[in-house]
């Protein structure tokens, strides 16, 4: 089998159906499977599912168990040569999968790679593609540094603002939101770092890559777009929030801790925790 396309879905009703709809014009003449992982969806989305995508494999697990713990369950599942990763909020383009799977098997040390990320609007999402997340890059993307000067590189480490985002890249990450992987890259390096219950599991997944000495490619000849915050993590706001913080710390302490004084990690540790405290605050006035 050519391709696995693994889904994670939590009461993603809405806008499942557009993306399964989308899969088929998407993969030419590919053979292929869809998995789905259910995180015990409280709207109507298995029975959506069980109704009108007999296709699939679909598996119901009884309680929300994030995000990597169930991709896991689905890639650990899938038969294909080629596994890819995406979320249930993505309409793919015509033909995209099958221009993007042509082009990572012609580049033999290509191990990840994603098309072009485009909000609703049609506008470019920057997280598509990513540098490391050092704190300097971290903190010049959150106090708006990169976008006050998106062309220097001082400043754009994060999202790598300063590059075309319509030439193809090697860059150092990219999304989970569409990855396309080698089945031979978890075979290397193994399946995603189940410590982290969601979030930044796709960039721990991408520097292990990395240093395994396989290519991250994003190739914006093919593209999807995200409709963005219309998925899952909306219904559990306050645990999204929360693990969102989580996963950045996790995330850090791993990678790059060892790299920092003691006195600076409790200072970055602390700047994590007032932006958590901050955006839960936010989050209960605008609810």
């Amino acid at each position: 089998m050519d391709l696995s396309i693994c889904i994670v879905t939590l009461n993603a009703k809405r806008v499942i159906e557009n993306c399964l709809n989308s899969i088929s014009n998407a993969v030419g003449n590919l053979s292929y499977e869809i998995i789905i992982v259910d995180n015990h969806s409280q709207d109507s989305t298995v029975a959506l599912i069980n109704d009108h995508y007999l296709n699939t494999i679909l598996i119901q697990n009884t309680a929300n168990f994030g995000y990597t713990k169930p991709m896991n369950q689905a890639l650990r599942l899938a038969k294909g040569n080629w596994l890819l990763q995406l979320n249930p909020d993505i309409v793919l383009s015509e033909n995209s999968l099958l221009g993007l799977m042509a082009y990572a098997i012609n580049h033999p040390k290509l191990g990840l790679c994603e098309p072009k990320i485009l909000h609703e609007n049609g506008d470019f999402q920057k997280s598509t593609r990513r540098g490391l997340a050092r704190p300097q890059a971290v903190l010049s993307y959150f106090l708006g540094l990169s976008a006050l000067f998106p062309k220097d590189k001082r400043f754009t480490g994060y999202q790598l603002n300063h590059l075309d985002e319509n030439e193809i890249q090697i860059v150092q990450g990219i999304s989970g939101t569409c990855m396309l992987a080698r089945k031979a890259v978890f075979d290397d390096i193994g399946y995603l770092d189940e410590t982290f219950f969601a979030y930044q599991e796709d960039s721990d997944f991408c520097i292990r890559a990395e240093k395994a000495g396989w290519e991250i490619h994003y190739n914006p000849h093919f593209t999807a777009t995200h409709f963005t915050g219309q998925g899952g993590s909306k219904s559990v706001a306050y645990l999204a929030n929360f693990e969102w913080h989580r996963s950045y710390y996790l995330y850090y302490k791993k990678h790059f801790s060892s790299d920092y004084s003691f006195l600076f990690n409790g200072f970055y540790y602390s700047l994590m925790i007032f932006k958590c405290i901050f955006a839960t605050v936010k989050i209960a006035i605008t609810n």
